[in-house]
């Protein structure tokens, strides 16, 4: 079974390890929302993050649309090349990188 974790190693920062995948998506998803919590920014490493596919790239996205959602900066370090792939393909790399907009609703 593949293994995800988080956890805060500063006041605005938090690094992830491990797999984040469809395995680890929902696990991934609330765990992260708490640890970001009201901060009005923070910054995520995703150096550490081994494997990765398009549920990884969905908490992302979920991750950020609920700080900007709340008016917070959240900001991204070291994206692994499966979720820029990905993000690319989906055509939202700009989102989580910061160089665009919020893709539209579907």
């Amino acid at each position: 079974m593949a293994s995800f974790g988080i956890e805060r190693v500063g006041p605005e920062r938090l690094e992830v390890r491990g797999a984040l995948s469809f395995t680890t998506a929902a696990d991934a998803l609330s765990e992260g929302l708490r640890l970001i919590g009201s901060a009005p920014n923070c910054t995520i490493g995703l150096g550490g993050v081994a494997e990765a596919d398009s549920a990884g790239l969905a908490v992302l996205i979920e991750w950020l649309a609920s700080a900007r959602a709340r008016g917070a900066a959240l900001h991204y370090e070291a994206f692994p090349a499966q979720i820029l792939a990905v993000a690319h393909i989906s055509d939202v790399q700009g989102f989580l990188t910061g160089a665009g907009e919020a893709p539209p609703a579907v």
